[in-house]
Parts: structure tokens; C-alpha cells; sequence
């Protein structure tokens, strides 16, 4: 059983900055592409962030390029994304998710995600 718990959300106004971290159960978390997702309520679940898993290649969605970065450490299974000049639209619940290789990594893709975990709220206030 793997399980992925995040932790590091909260309120904080706008321009300010958060980072969240992502620690993932097992052996096996250096094969592991991991990815931040976020969503907000009612609406469809949205690619963050991704890095591979020697932590070599990383990919954002455009609306955070530039203000996130996400990071690993495999010696300690955790996953990190900082996070900075927030803006209340990145206001969400953000969610770490793993992706086992299947023949290929499909980074942006939240259905290639096996391991997910509960998620932390993140709200940023104008």
C-alpha cells in the first residue's frame, strides 16, 4: 500500500508565498514520476506541476510558470512545490499524486496517476 500525504497549505494573502510538501510510503519512490494537481470545487481537476523521477526534468502548466517550483528528494520520499507571487486565482485544494512507469511517464495526465493523496487547501486572499 502506498500512501501519499501532503501538508503544508493554508491562508496567505497575495504576493505572499507557501510551500507544500509531499511524502510518499515505500521502496519505491525514486521510479516514481509525482505530480501537484489542484481543483477547485465544481470544477475539473488541473495539472500543476510535474518532475520526473531523478528530479532531472520538471513541467508546468503556463498560468504558474515562473512563480512555482516543484523539487524532490528521493533520500527523504518527498516531493515539494514552492510556491510564490501567489494570486487568489490559484486559490484550490492541491493535491500529490504518483505515477508509477508504465512504458512511458505521461506528466500532465491526473488518469496516469495511481497513488494520490487527500489533499491540502490553499487559499490566497486579494
Amino acid at each position: 500500500q502506498v500512501h501519499v500525504v501532503e501538508s503544508g497549505g493554508g491562508l496567505v494573502q497575495a504576493g505572499g508565498s507557501l510551500r507544500l510538501s509531499c511524502t510518499v510510503s515505500g521502496r519505491s519512490f525514486n521510479t516514481y514520476a509525482m505530480g501537484w494537481f489542484r481543483q477547485v470545487s465544481g470544477k475539473e481537476r488541473e495539472f500543476v506541476a510535474a518532475i520526473s523521477p531523478s528530479g532531472v526534468t520538471t513541467y508546468y502548466t503556463d498560468s504558474v510558470k515562473g512563480r512555482f517550483t516543484i523539487s524532490r528528494d528521493n533520500a527523504k520520499n518527498t516531493v515539494y512545490l514552492q510556491m510564490n507571487s501567489l494570486k487568489p486565482e490559484d486559490t484550490a485544494h492541491y493535491y500529490c499524486a504518483a505515477q508509477y512507469y508504465s512504458g512511458n511517464y505521461y506528466y500532465q495526465d491526473y488518469q496516469r496517476y495511481a497513488y494520490w493523496g487527500q489533499g491540502t487547501q490553499v487559499t490566497v486572499s486579494s
